[in-house]
């Protein structure tokens, strides 16, 4: 039995080549997916807990990349791999690592001259890495936890609460995520600033 995916809005559809990535056979469902997906992400989490980063660590590609692989490589063998095909969503897959340094080295230049405050720095950077969309899958969630190992370690301020301490349904509380990044598409951080931080 295939794997049968529902795709809910701002979500990228894996293709057929990626999902022969997948590791866990028995996934057959969204909901399955979604729950394999979230315990290694927690391990991930952990991982980052457990450990101090320095900032030119964490401002380097090979940190972006190990990240994504500690988030999901027990569910997907690409798991911290670009992407090897064009979305709906992002830059042409041959141009992910020159857009992905020109993020870090841009990130660099904010912090060492004080162009933004700490908490849009962080912001910024993860919604320009999200808009690169550098891997098959988990580029939403990679993106927010980049952008928590940048302000904690790197900027020494709380990691962002990214709407988890928001009253209201799931649904509702990533449609609001939805608008603040459609916003930020258009220049405007104030939205997703609020909702990063939001209790």
């Amino acid at each position: 039995m295939g794997l049968d995916l529902e795709y809910t809005s701002g979500q990228t559809p894996i293709d057929e080549d990626e999902r022969d990535g997948l590791l866990i056979k028995s996934i057959t469902t969204r909901k399955d997916l979604d729950e394999f997906e979230q315990l290694n992400i927690e391990k991930a989490v952990e991982w980052t807990l457990k450990r101090k980063f320095k900032l030119d660590t964490i401002l380097e590609a090979d940190f972006v990349f190990e990240l994504h692989r500690q988030m999901l490589d027990d569910v997907w063998a690409w798991a911290g791999k670009p992407r090897t095909s064009n979305k709906n969503i992002g830059v042409d897959k041959h141009e992910i690592r020159v857009h992905l340094k020109d993020l870090l080295d841009d990130c660099k230049v904010w912090i060492d001259q004080r162009v933004f405050p700490d908490d849009e720095i962080a912001v910024r950077f993860k919604h320009r890495l999200v808009s690169i969309h550098i891997f098959p899958n988990g580029n939403g969630r990679h993106s927010r936890l980049m952008a928590d190992v940048l302000v904690k370690h790197g900027l020494n301020r709380l990691v962002f609460s990214w709407g988890s301490q928001r009253a209201g349904s799931g649904v509702a509380i990533r449609e609001e995520y939805l608008r603040a990044l459609r916003k930020a598409d258009a220049g405007s951080y104030d939205d997703l600033l609020r909702f990063a931080r939001a209790t």
